[in-house]
């Protein structure tokens, strides 16, 4: 009733009011009152996904190979069908069989879009960029469903490529061709295809009575002498199966009656990459490795087959382009079934060319022989062209073994689990303190800033203090009379540290504190030289601003380090009369009819910045160094018949005894054998002028003599080429001459050196 109420008396008032028209109750005309409206409906649209946006997103995905993001891009239906594994699989098995290239495999363009309501479909065009069988060009069809939070993928086989659709599959069937082989300079063979044979034995199965023919048939057959194999012998256990190596086939052949005669001798042929005489320069012609499991995807993809090896090292992995040659293969698109539809490419083989190389086998075998137990490193070059005639690395190894065809891989220890790192190549990538060899450059720089001169002369005493500090000669440490009153020349002949202080010293007061590091750049030392194998560029330390730090480099000491073929190279430039060449490890590349595809010129890097004056200033000190009385390397290379240079240097570390180095150059000016330089570095072998010109001499003698001086004995060898046992080891086996032991094998064997 209370709210009838309220509500008549409400509406009396309004009748009351619109009657009088104001409170004056005098009617006046007014205008209508617009009554207050509720606001229209307003309609939001919200717009379809980006169909361009989200093709864009996958096939950016599918050019870097992020599956797992595609496959996120996929419809439930599509998941539900094919697991992400599956998924994934499918597109790498599709990048084998096209071998799609590596950086560039795919490119695409967006040709038109449909949109729908819940529905869309793109063109894409899609351009397959291959190894083996160009660019392949298709359209693909994909289809697109709306989904919450945007357009999904309805996805199958089609989009990857239009003739999968279906469940067809390709198939690449690959055609692999012989590798090119590795020569030496004359031809002789350092690494080719060949039927091979694994050589071992056990030493409880030898016949006792046949022992001395034993010995001397495994010496023709492998590296080893009958010394060294004796040794093989008696430390092994009676039932161990002992490595011996590899030889040809025909060369076993060639022992075969002698061979029939032995028991406890093992021979197991297999056909294979062969590298003979147990690896000749094995780190610079390298080794071929199997592909790694992890690494399977990546090579399969430039149509290597798994089986297949390729070069992991030295020559035959700088040169693996050339030496595999061109693979073949053809692409079948094949039905669910296997049935062969069509074939969709095809790429033609052609066999991999020969490598020439600079390498004298007959002087690399035997000075790789020569450095016993010694790590370290010889190269020698030839001083007017650069060509490597030998780069020795210490120790050794035999890349026969990394052969999974070759019986004794099985029993053999792992070349990079050897002590040493034999695989490591220590002429190229090896970085040492250089010692004494850098005052050579150390004088270069005094003489060409005009500071010093020939006829500047110091005592060299025992000591001197330079910066502050007190140094000491050589001299003091081994107990032997002050040098004296020597000039510059002399001071290089003799050695003197003093000297070479006392340069570096007064060349940083002098406003020449980069002097000796620039000479040293400008000799080729702190870069690359640009040799065809790995190497390091050692360091030389720059803008020296320091006294004591320019005084340790004057004598090759304190962080400066170089490689034994950065000193060779300078060494021929010092040698030719200032000329710096690149050094070079490849003579010729040969197809397979021999025909030279590329032939390799010397090539001039650079000058040496010493005026033709100063420059036969070293020489003549270089060759004081030898011919002197008081010369550092008299005494071991003073009765060679070579006109020789050289410089002696022994290099402190702080890991060990001294490094041993010599380096030098000839100068016989023979029409038939060019001048050569030399350096020898032997890691923690002590004096270079004891350990390491011995080295140089054999190197020198066996070079002009066409290998039959051997330069005497080295300081560790019982005789050329042995190492000197501890104690000898009684045994009634011939006597070894020093030259190759000819074996008179029985029932007409024939007879052979086996030389390389």
């Amino acid at each position: 009733m209370k709210k009838a109420r309220h509500f008549l008396i409400i509406l009396l008032l309004f009748v009351l009011v619109a009657c009088t028209g104001g409170p004056t109750g005098t009617a006046t005309p007014t205008e209508p009152t617009a009554t207050p409206t509720l606001p229209g409906p307003q309609v939001y649209v919200t717009p379809a996904p980006d169909v361009e946006t989200m093709v864009d997103q996958f096939m950016g995905a599918w050019q870097i190979e992020d599956y797992p993001s595609m496959y996120t891009m996929l419809t439930a239906d599509a998941r539900g069908k094919i697991s992400e594994e599956d998924f994934t699989a499918k597109y790498r098995n599709t990048a084998v069989a096209l071998t799609l290239t590596l950086t560039d495999g795919l490119n695409y363009d967006i040709l038109s879009t449909t949109v729908h309501p819940d529905s869309a479909e793109a063109r894409v065009s899609v351009v397959y960029n291959t190894y083996f069988f160009g660019s392949l060009s298709r359209e693909l069809l994909m289809s697109l469903v709306r989904g919450t939070d945007g357009w999904l993928l309805q996805w199958d086989e089609g989009v990857i490529l239009p003739e999968l659709a279906g469940g067809n599959v390709l198939e690449i069937v690959r055609e692999t061709t012989p590798r090119g082989d590795i020569y030496a300079n004359n031809g002789y063979p350092l690494a080719a295809q060949e039927d091979a044979v694994a050589i071992g034995f056990i030493p409880g199965y030898l016949d006792d009575d046949l022992m001395g023919l034993f010995y001397q048939t495994m010496s023709q057959l492998t590296i080893y002498q009958v010394d060294e194999i004796r040794e093989l012998v008696q430390y092994a256990y009676p039932s161990d199966y002992v490595v011996l190596g590899e030889a040809s086939q025909a060369e076993v052949d060639r022992y075969m009656s002698s061979l029939s005669m032995l028991s406890g001798v093992y021979l197991s042929s297999y056909s294979s990459r062969f590298y003979y005489d147990g690896g000749i320069a094995p780190q610079t012609v390298g080794h071929l490795t199997y592909i790694s499991e992890e690494n399977q995807y990546e090579y399969l993809r430039q149509g290597y087959s798994l089986s297949e090896r390729f070069g992991s090292t030295g020559l035959e992995r700088s040169f693996e382009d050339e030496l595999s040659g061109e693979r073949g293969a053809s692409l079948y698109l094949k039905s669910p079934s296997g049935q062969i539809i069509s074939k969709l490419g095809e790429k033609s083989a052609s066999q991999g060319q020969s490598l020439v190389t600079t390498i004298e086998s007959g002087l690399q075998y035997r000075l790789q022989q020569s450095l016993g137990d010694y790590r370290g490193a010889i190269v020698v070059m030839e001083i007017d062209t650069g060509r490597i005639l030998a780069m020795v690395s210490n120790p050794q190894f035999d890349p026969n073994l990394f052969d999974f065809n070759n019986q004794n891989f099985a029993y053999a220890l792992n070349p990079y689990a050897q002590p040493g790192d034999p695989v490591f190549n220590r002429a190229t990538n090896g970085q040492y303190p250089l010692g004494s060899v850098f005052k050579v450059i150390t004088m270069a720089a005094g003489l060409e800033t005009g500071v010093f001169t020939q006829e500047s002369e110091i005592y060299c005493g025992h000591s001197i203090q330079v910066c502050g500090v007190t140094y000491y000669d050589w001299t003091f440490e081994k107990d032997k009379p002050p040098s004296g009153d020597l000039t510059l020349p002399q001071g290089l002949m003799r050695s003197c540290n003093p000297w070479f202080y006392y340069i570096g010293e007064q060349l940083h007061y002098a406003g020449y504190s980069n002097a000796i590091s620039e000479m040293a750049y400008d000799f080729g030392l702190g870069e690359l030289t640009g040799v065809e194998v790995s190497e390091e560029p050692g360091n030389i330390p720059t803008d020296v601003n320091s006294c004591e730090v320019n005084v340790q480099l004057a004598i090759g000491q304190g962080t400066m380090t170089v490689t034994p073929l950065q000193v060779a190279r300078f060494m021929a430039a010092v040698g030719n009369g200032g000329t710096l060449y690149k050094p070079t490890l490849i003579d010729r590349i040969e197809n397979t009819d021999g025909e030279a595809t590329h032939t390799f010129e010397p090539e001039v890097i650079g000058e040496l910045p010493v005026s033709e004056e100063n420059l036969e200033i070293i020489q003549d000190a270089m060759r004081a160094v030898i011919r002197d009385a008081r010369g550092t390397a008299q005494l071991e290379l003073g009765g060679t018949p070579y006109t020789i240079y050289g410089k002696t240097g022994t290099a402190q570390n702080p890991f060990g005894e001294s490094h041993a180095w010599f380096a030098g150059y000839t100068s016989e000016n023979r029409e038939d054998k060019p001048d050569i330089a030399v350096a020898v570095l032997l890691e923690n072998a002590g004096e270079g002028s004891e350990m390491a010109a011995p080295v140089f001499r054999r190197a020198v003698s066996l070079y002009f003599s066409d290998y039959i001086n051997t330069g005497r004995n080295l300081p560790w060898e019982a005789y050329p080429y042995v190492i000197a046992s501890p104690s000898p080891i009684p045994s009634n086996t011939p006597t070894i001459t020093l030259t190759p032991i000819t074996t008179a094998t029985p029932e007409g064997g024939e007879e052979t050196t086996g030389e390389p």
